[in-house]
């Protein structure tokens, strides 16, 4: 089937790059990875046509495993939910891949770079075009293996290996709680693949699991489990800390993993698995709260961050926290919707950003930049239509599926308004935050040094081309998802995935739906209007309100010290624990104790043993006659 093309086109580049690129390739890696994932991309539009036409595809290429009644195979269903995702993936990462030809050009691991590009692109093909839990699993863990290669690229700098090791060792966590659902599944079903457990999901309704001596829901047990693992991967509340800190990977990482690859992962898997979520009530509750709460947790920290792409990172956790409380409320297409909008839009915001530090030579921080418009009239340019998009304007993209997930939450009960408060109020925020980012960026006088100044400059094609084609994506996306009181037949989007994900449960009025936009809209306005009073009118106005308010200003700031806290209550008694039991016990006792004991014991016998060497022929003539005499009392013995 030509489809199997679309994840091993990557898997080919990086097979390539990855054994030739350092003695050979070198900076032509491009030349390799580029065509690849184009062509990817090629084949994921062919593949969504099919799908559009009514053609589902569940095919079983090979056997993978065969071990009794444990049977896996290697096998890609291409769904709408699959098509919807192949298009994101590939079309973002063809994009970035682009831009980072421009973005990486004189690196020394220029090549490698390429390479783990690729094999990110293809990790996370396998991840959406599965059709079994284990070939999830394998996708799932080979977007964590491939984060830590890319977060930690510049492994040179102390800071960028251990964001690499903390974004690996926090997915963990999550992780060992997916992999627990995954192995509960197959207990429960017999089988790991999605027909067959989807399919007879409605069977183990009722049925408990006895933990610890108290009886739970099984299949409440099983959502909880896999949730486990979107909470590490989409960075949700309590696992988010890895994402902030990723950004120490070049900027085009941080554009793939926060856009369309690892941190979608969560989100994607939530959706393909509503057949389960939607006989648990309690795990909808737990998705819908931790998203909504997640929502405005990161975006209460990004009203006050200053490193560019840290203020992006936050507003990306709080972002995928729109999408779980959208599928915690059942509005599953709502969720995949926003997904996809926001890979437009947040990729943009990042690659954005990235030539912002390319032109000012790497500088993060805000506070020492400003003016920058008049030096980079395209950069600021698409800035503004990312920022318009994901603050919720209408017209783009970002204000269709925002406005559709606010409104889906409304609709919820008394749990479903308070997720919407906490939703509408996030809006505030990001609106807050984008537009202060804004304004520091690209208004007022530039900051920064008068060596910095004197090289500004608008960045290459290579670089600014990518930007215009996601400036697109930002406006336009959301034409597929218009709700039916602004156009009789809008909502393709919904409708098209109406198959896998269903419609969501209740209807208001358009009284209420029009109420939802309308807050939705005026949050935002009121957002650029805060920002635009404090930053452009008021510079000293946000100095003022931070000394007026420190303590609130200084948690925020500081994250609410959740980091911290990990670092008192995890990370420093393990390491004391490794120090101490590992390291000072296991390591110089007993290891030790082995490694250097038995040279020593030997050393001792050895010079014990010498001893009987004495040289005198009486010695040995007396030794040789008892050993004889020993020989012949033996035999004698054994009659």
């Amino acid at each position: 089937m030509k489809y199997t093309l679309i994840p091993l086109l990557p898997l080919l580049s990086f097979i390539i790059n990855i054994l030739f690129g350092r003695n050979f390739i070198k900076d032509k890696a491009h030349w390799i990875a580029v065509p690849a994932v184009a062509g990817s991309f090629i084949l994921a539009v062919s593949a969504f046509m099919d799908v559009l036409a009514g053609n589902v595809i569940n095919l079983n290429i090979y056997n993978w495993i065969v071990s009794g009644d444990f049977q896996v195979s290697i096998g890609f269903l291409i769904d709408q939910l699959t098509a919807i995702m192949l298009i994101v993936v590939t079309s973002i990462s063809t994009l970035i891949f682009i831009y980072s030809i421009g973005y990486m050009h004189g690196d020394g691991g220029y090549y490698r770079f390429f390479a783990y590009l690729s094999l990110f692109v293809f990790s996370m093909l396998m991840l959406v075009m599965a059709n079994n839990f284990l070939l999830l699993y394998f996708g799932w863990e080979a977007v964590g293996l491939c984060s830590y290669f890319l977060i930690g690229f510049w492994f040179h700098k102390k800071s960028a290996a251990d964001a690499g090791k903390k974004a690996f060792i926090v997915n963990r966590f999550g992780d060992f709680g997916f992999g627990l659902g995954v192995i509960l599944v197959f207990l429960t079903f017999g089988s790991l693949d999605y027909a067959q457990v989807f399919g007879n999901a409605g069977s183990v309704v009722g049925q408990t699991i006895n933990i610890l001596g108290t009886d739970y829901d099984l299949i409440t047990v099983i959502c909880l489990l896999l949730f486990c693992g979107a909470v590490g991967k989409s960075a949700q509340m309590p696992l988010h800390v890895w994402l902030p800190d990723a950004m120490e990977g070049p900027t085009p990482v941080s554009a793939l993993i926060h856009a369309a690859t690892m941190v979608t992962a969560g989100v994607f898997m939530v959706a393909r698995c509503n057949p389960l979520f939607n006989l648990s009530h309690t795990a909808m509750n737990t998705v819908a709260v931790v998203g909504g709460v997640t929502a405005i947790f990161a975006a209460t920290i990004g009203l006050v961050q200053n490193d560019i792409k840290r203020v992006i990172a936050y507003s990306t956790v709080s972002q995928l926290g729109y999408m779980f409380l959208a599928l915690g409320v059942g509005a599953y297409s709502a969720g995949i919707f926003h997904l996809y909008t926001h890979a437009y839009f947040k990729a943009l915001l990042f690659l954005g950003s990235g030539s912002v530090i390319h032109a000012l030579h790497d500088e993060q921080n805000m506070q020492k930049m400003g003016g920058l418009k008049k030096y980079m009239p395209v950069t600021y340019a698409v800035f503004i239509i990312a920022t318009l998009s994901i603050t919720g304007i209408p017209g783009l993209a970002g204000f269709f599926s925002k406005d559709e997930i606010l409104y889906r939450a409304y609709l919820g009960g008394d749990t479903g308004k308070f997720l919407w408060l906490l939703g509408t109020a996030a809006a505030l925020m990001t609106s807050f935050y984008s537009w202060r980012l804004i304004f520091m960026t690209f208004h007022g006088k530039f900051r920064g040094t008068h060596e910095q100044e004197h090289h500004l400059h608008e960045s290459p094609k290579v670089i600014t081309v990518p930007l215009m084609f996601l400036a697109v994506g930002a406006i336009f996306a959301g034409y597929a998802g218009i709700p039916p009181l602004l156009m009789e037949h809008g909502d393709r989007i919904g409708e098209f995935l109406s198959p896998v994900l269903g419609h969501p449960h209740g209807e208001g009025t358009h009284a209420e739906e029009m109420m939802v936009m309308a807050s939705s809209v005026l949050v935002a306005l009121a957002g650029w209007f805060i920002a635009h009073k404090m930053y452009v009118k008021n510079p000293e106005l946000p100095r003022k309100v931070a000394e007026m308010f420190k303590p609130f200003y200084n948690l925020l700031f500081n994250k609410y010290y959740v980091d911290e806290l990990y670092g008192k209550t995890i990370v420093q008694p393990v390491l004391k624990i490794s120090d101490k039991v590992i390291l000072g016990f296991f390591d110089a006792k007993i290891i030790e104790g082995i490694v250097n004991g038995v040279p020593n014991l030997i050393g001792a016998f050895s010079r014990k043993f010498r001893q009987v060497q004495t040289g005198l022929l009486s010695n040995y003539g007396l030794a040789m006659a008892l050993g004889a005499l020993a020989i012949i009392g033996y035999m004698i013995f054994m009659r």
